[in-house]
Order: C-alpha cells, then sequence, then structure tokens
C-alpha cells in the first residue's frame, strides 16, 4: 500500500473475521488508527491489543449495528478516542441456507435486510453526520456479487445486497459534492468465518469453487487491499460505484 494514512482514522465494522479484520490490519499497515467494532467483544479486542503490540493505533468498541443506540455510541466513542473518522467500511453481514423465496420464514428475511441493508444505512446516519461537519471523508460498503446479479435460493441475501448497491449509489452521488466518496465493493466467494460455515458442505464448497472463473475463492486480504484503496486518495475519483472483486463472476 502506497498511500500513507498517518494521522487518518477508520472504522471497521464486522471486524472480527474475515474481510472486516484483514481491512482493518490493512488500515494500520497504511498508518492509519483503526476502531475494530464486532459484537463479539472478546474477539475485536484481542486483535486490537495484537494491531497495539504491533506498533499501530488500534481500539476495539462492541456494537450492534442493528441497534440505533449502539451505532451512535460507536461513531461518538471512535471521535471521543481518537479524535475524527476519516474512513469507514460497513462490512457486517449474514447469509442463510438457500431455499425457495416462497418458503423463508418472515423472520429469516428480517434478519438478513436488518443486518445486511438497514444496519448499513443506520451506520451511515451517524457516519455521514461527523463527516459533513468535517468536510471530508469516505465511505466504502461491502455489499456481494449478489449484490449485481440473481441466485436461486438466495431471495433475502440478494434483495439486501442489491440495496447496499443501490444505497451506496444514491448517498454516493448525495454527498459528493460535500467532500465525501462513497462506493460499495462486491465480493465473490471469499474464504471467510461466515463462507466457510455456508459451503461446509464438501460439494457446496467445490460449486463455491467452480463458480470462480479465476478458479479459486478470495482470501479476505484480496477484498481489503481493493477496500483501503477505494478509501485512499488513489481512488479520489471514484464516487458511487460498486466495485466487482469477484474473481471474473460478474464478467
Amino acid at each position: 500500500m502506497r498511500t500513507d494514512m498517518t494521522g487518518r482514522v477508520a472504522l471497521v465494522t464486522g471486524a472480527s473475521g474475515g474481510i472486516g479484520l484483514a481491512t482493518a490490519r490493512r488500515f494500520t499497515e497504511a498508518g492509519a488508527a483503526v476502531v475494530l467494532s464486532a459484537r463479539r467483544t472478546e474477539l475485536i479486542e484481542r486483535e486490537a491489543q495484537s494491531l497495539t503490540d504491533a506498533g499501530h493505533t488500534a481500539i476495539a468498541i462492541t456494537a450492534d449495528v442493528t441497534d440505533a443506540a449502539d451505532v451512535e455510541a460507536l461513531v461518538a466513542g471512535t471521535i471521543k478516542r481518537l479524535g475524527r473518522l476519516d474512513f469507514a467500511v460497513n462490512n457486517a453481514g449474514v447469509i442463510s441456507d438457500r431455499q425457495p423465496a416462497h418458503e423463508i420464514e418472515q423472520s429469516d428475511w428480517d434478519r438478513q435486510i436488518a443486518v445486511n441493508l438497514t444496519a448499513v444505512w443506520l451506520c451511515m446516519k451517524y457516519e455521514l453526520a461527523h463527516m459533513v461537519t468535517q468536510g471530508s471523508g469516505a465511505i466504502v460498503n461491502v455489499s456481494s456479487i449478489g449484490g449485481l446479479r440473481g441466485a436461486p435460493g438466495l431471495a433475502a441475501y440478494t434483495a439486501s445486497k442489491h440495496g447496499v448497491v443501490g444505497l451506496s449509489k444514491g448517498t454516493g452521488v448525495e454527498y459528493a459534492s460535500q467532500g465525501i466518496r462513497i462506493n460499495a465493493v462486491c465480493p465473490g466467494w471469499v474464504e471467510t468465518p461466515m463462507t466457510a460455515e455456508y459451503g461446509s458442505d464438501p460439494d457446496r464448497h467445490a460449486a463455491m469453487v467452480a463458480s470462480e472463473p479465476i478458479g479459486r475463492t478470495a482470501q479476505p486480504v484480496e477484498i481489503a487491499n481493493t477496500i483501503v484503496w477505494i478509501c485512499s486518495d488513489e481512488a479520489s475519483f471514484i464516487v458511487g460505484d460498486a466495485i466487482s472483486v469477484d474473481g471474473g463472476q460478474s464478467a
């Protein structure tokens, strides 16, 4: 990473593992101070301490991104402890097993929409409030290849991730004139705890790999590299985009 982010502050949700943790690590390697946030306090505190021990600035703030009070406190805590907020990566997400749309329980539908879409808006609500006052900032919302195309049996997930793309485009053009860049990234299959659980069946995992023209699934750091680059000054003219990092699936 060539960009020097020294003196800047990044907030990453869903940072207890996978793409979120890899992104937090990449921000610190670029010189930024980072806030790791997730519901699992022990995991993020351990990772924040590990980064601190390595000479970086990192803190952990526990939050449930579907809870407005938690999210408000998360952003306020970031500002209070680190003084500013330059980059926000809204990454927390869930997926359920494939099933026909007419068999989805409303509770499962509501859960996926709440975590994958509503929580992204909720995080942006408080992140943007600060960035507007500050007059600068970059936000990356983590969508999915499922936000660009359909997939049988994943109606709720697909709807939620398409929503993230639409939200990123709409707010991207809304806030660009205020010095804030908002974009989405759309990963293909990535080796994360969430997809490990989803692909625990060998046949399903084989199908995941087979769907990737590149012939393999991604490592979290490959998505993190793109996220941190989008936040950097090197990507200063990218606004309201949905960038595929999917091994060729969307092509």
